[in-house]
Formats: structure tokens, C-alpha cells, sequence
């Protein structure tokens, strides 16, 4: 399978796995290309992918819209340590859901643990990268990036 055409099934699932994760309605954009850096503002989730595509996946959004996802899952809003941990979480759950669904494609790929970033971040270092907008209804939105090398 081509580089390309594993590309276009880690983006298919990324988005699959948004809309099983998440729990709320929401309106996926078109993904576009992007160039580095990548300039983080708030809050963002990590995650590496090893195997047929080698990048990371990161979700970057306010602290505001992670704890309105929390709170709607869970049923109570979170704040510091918590909100931090969860914001790992999600990226864990959404990656890992991302997994299996790309493994029915075809494509053979794995995370590693997710890594949470606060504050202000550029990121360098990457090939070519995607960014996917997500804006769920009523919360705010998401930007899921993804990154990959060669």
C-alpha cells in the first residue's frame, strides 16, 4: 500500500475514532496541509505512531473545550492535575481507538503514551503534516494534527 493511500486511512480513522470517542455532535472540516512549526497555544495532547506510518497525532485545543468534554463524559468538570490527566487520556483513547480501526484497512500501527503540553509550544521537526478541524457543538474546538515522517 502506498504512503499516500496509508495517509488517507490514518485521516479516515482519526476521524471515526473522534466520532466514537466523543460523545457529542460535532463538524469535521476539511483536512489541509500545513507547514511547520506548529504553534500550540493552551493545551494539547501528544501521541506517537510507529509502523506502516511513522508521525505523531496531536490535538490541540483550550483548557475550557478539554474540560467541557470531560464534563460531558463524566458528568462533572475538571480542573488542574485532573483536566491534565484527562486531556492524556482522550488523546490515549482516541489514538488507541485509532489503531484498531486502521488495522481493518490494512495499516499495522501503534502509539506510544500520550504526552500533555501546557503553555505555549512551536513544534519543528516534521516532514508533512495535516490539520483537521473539529468543532464540536455547543463546547469549541479541536485541531488535530498529524504529523508525518519519513
Amino acid at each position: 500500500m502506498s504512503e499516500s493511500k496509508h495517509i488517507q486511512t490514518v485521516l479516515n480513522g482519526t476521524i471515526q475514532s473522534l466520532k466514537s470517542v466523543i460523545p457529542l455532535p460535532m463538524e469535521i472540516k476539511s483536512p489541509s496541509l500545513m507547514v511547520q512549526p506548529f504553534e500550540q497555544k493552551e493545551m494539547a495532547v501528544l501521541i506517537g505512531i510507529i509502523g506502516d506510518v511513522k508521525g505523531r497525532i496531536i490535538i490541540d485545543s483550550t483548557a475550557k473545550c478539554f474540560s467541557s468534554i470531560g464534563a460531558t463524559m463524566f458528568g462533572m468538570p475538571l480542573e488542574g492535575e485532573m483536566l491534565e490527566s484527562f486531556t492524556g487520556e482522550l488523546g490515549n483513547m482516541i489514538a488507541g481507538n485509532l489503531c484498531t480501526s486502521v488495522a481493518g484497512n490494512g495499516v499495522e500501527i501503534d502509539i506510544t503514551p500520550p504526552t500533555v503540553i501546557v503553555g505555549t509550544t512551536k513544534l519543528f521537526g516534521f516532514q508533512h503534516a495535516f490539520k483537521l478541524p473539529v468543532e464540536i457543538t455547543g463546547i469549541g474546538e479541536l485541531l488535530i494534527i498529524l504529523t508525518i515522517d519519513e
